[in-house]
């Protein structure tokens, strides 16, 4: 295996983190930007209140998401095992 084909294999394990990552992610952005706008609208400082909405959405999200999430990545790595043998002869 080059080094060529190395890098091509990070490169296509580190987009799909961030395909599968980007769901969750964009979830709590958006959560916190929401509990963020209604505690300067009500002017409630408290900090637990940014936190706990934004585990239950994210918990919440996950669970609805997990069986996509699982089969994109029993794909991928189907796919690159059966890839396999490109890299290693």
């Amino acid at each position: 295996m080059g080094a060529d084909q190395a890098v091509e294999i990070v490169r296509r394990v580190l987009i799909e983190a961030m395909v599968l990552s980007a769901p969750l992610l964009a979830t709590a952005c958006l959560v916190s930007l929401t509990v963020s706008l209604l505690q300067t609208l009500t002017s409630i400082q408290e900090q637990t209140l940014t936190a706990v909405p934004r585990l239950v959405v994210v918990f919440f999200v996950t669970i609805a998401l997990l069986p996509w999430m699982v089969h994109r990545l029993v794909s991928f790595t189907i796919h690159l095992l059966t890839g396999l043998q490109r890299y290693l002869g």
